[in-house]
């Protein structure tokens, strides 16, 4: 499916809307463009320019099948490694910017610490791009959810702090030259 191409929403379904993070749903037959589709949801535009993420689970209302491509976590055996949550977290994508948490510089800092009964517990800061932006809490749960299905993962705690700011400086290169920044 093309990302120019208009499609009619087959029922309605629930949406998160961008920039402000409010739940809310689009009714049959609307019509949305989709603007990104990356780390397990959709990023759609209105005919009026409202944009909003919907999440895999409703692609059928796009007329499109779940995300195929939405790579599980590594079925390992033993404790959760460091690289295995940085990898998890390179798969969740800002909704307005099509680049992933990490390479925009959003994670401040991954720690993995055993439990006592058995286990581990990540505790992750991050950032946002803008200390207003409504869709914190929904990157938050992105992280959330992604790292408690890691092997072993028995707790995930997930930080939103804006201090130190974010700025363009903490992107990855490869970031900075995917959105021409260089």
């Amino acid at each position: 499916m093309a990302v120019d191409e208009l499609i009619t929403l087959s029922r309605t379904c629930e949406v998160v809307e961008i920039p402000s993070g409010i739940s809310s749903t689009l009714p049959t037959g609307a019509v949305v463009r989709i603007m990104q589709s990356m780390g397990g949801s959709y990023t759609v535009a209105t005919d009026r320019g409202y944009m909003y993420r919907v999440d895999a689970r409703d692609a059928d209302a796009l007329g499109l099948s779940s995300m195929a491509s939405e790579p599980a976590p590594p079925a390992q055996e033993g404790t959760v490694n460091e690289q295995m949550v940085w990898d998890q977290l390179k798969t969740i994508y800002d909704p307005e910017i099509p680049v992933n948490i990490v390479d925009l510089g959003l994670i401040y800092s991954c720690m993995i610490t055993p439990l006592e009964q058995g286990g581990d517990k990540i505790d992750i800061k991050m950032s946002m791009t803008a200390p207003g932006c409504g869709m914190g809490n929904v990157l938050k749960a992105d992280v959330q959810g992604k790292l408690s299905r890691l092997p072993h993962v028995k707790e995930v705690r997930v930080e939103v702090v804006f201090d130190p700011p974010w700025h363009p400086g903490l992107m990855s290169e490869a970031a900075r030259l995917q959105l021409g920044l260089d």
